[in-house]
């Protein structure tokens, strides 16, 4: 197994891929490259500080600590939901694409059988699942909603760089067998606002409380590696148990 290397995370599920044929997967697929490609272009990630891994419904990137986290976090929060609507608006209704979306950081692992290990990635994919970012994206009217780690939260998005408004994340609690992990999620709590909408508010309006959190119980065995593909010469492979296709 390699050292463990510090890196930021980044992971994109398509919702209700499972619920697709094998035609629509396929285009849902294609159009989800095409999103992450030009994402990480518009925050000047270049190939050579990426790698990729491909889940089937979903794409992990780690990405070189010389990237800019708080550039990948405005293009996340712009370049993404419009280059989804530019897609979505050329598509029948029934092939729409709409992502979950998680930014962490942490240490992984490449073990013999270039699988990627971590606690750090567990922890990412325990976001992606978790059923507060699910509902989220269910209840809004946008096509992706964003949800960062607390590390970026509290590194990153809290000191508000540019492009970038902590007041339009709240804190979120995901309790797993770990234990409670805490993550913020971009968009108003607990509304179907859109991002777009809730930034075309009047600011003479005191907007409702926040909770302070939201407690989710997640079952099902830990991910103790992941992999795929990427687009070198190296190939990774997942194993993961069959979860449910809430999407």
């Amino acid at each position: 197994m390699t050292d463990p290397v510090y890196r930021t995370i980044l992971l994109f599920d398509i919702e209700q891929y499972g619920s697709r044929d094998d035609v629509e997967q396929a285009f849902l697929r294609r159009v989800l490259y095409d999103v992450v490609d030009a994402t990480l272009v518009a925050a000047s990630v270049d190939e050579t500080t990426r790698l990729r891994a491909d889940r089937g419904d979903s794409v992990m990137e780690l990405i070189d600590t010389q990237v800019s986290v708080p550039t990948l976090v405005k293009a996340l929060l712009t370049e993404t939901p419009a280059l989804l609507h530019n897609k979505n608006r050329l598509i029948a209704s029934s092939a729409r694409m709409r992502l979950r979306i998680v930014l962490s950081s942490g240490y992984v692992a490449i073990d013999e059988l270039n699988g990627w290990v971590g606690s750090d990635l567990n922890h990412a994919v325990r976001l992606l699942d978790a059923d507060p970012l699910r509902d989220a994206l269910k209840q809004s009217e946008g096509d992706s909603v964003l949800c960062v780690s607390d590390g970026v939260y509290q590194g990153v998005v809290r000191h508000g760089p540019l492009g970038v408004r902590p007041e339009d994340f709240h804190r979120i609690t995901v309790d797993t067998k770990e234990g409670p992990t805490v993550a913020w999620l971009h968009g108003r709590p607990g509304t179907a606002d859109s991002p777009a909408a809730a930034a075309a508010d009047s600011p003479s309006v005191p907007d409702s409380p926040a909770p302070q959190s939201h407690v989710t119980h997640i079952n099902g065995d830990q991910y103790g590696q992941a992999g795929g593909t990427h687009h070198g010469d190296q190939t990774f492979h997942f194993d993961r148990p069959a979860r449910d296709e809430r999407r």
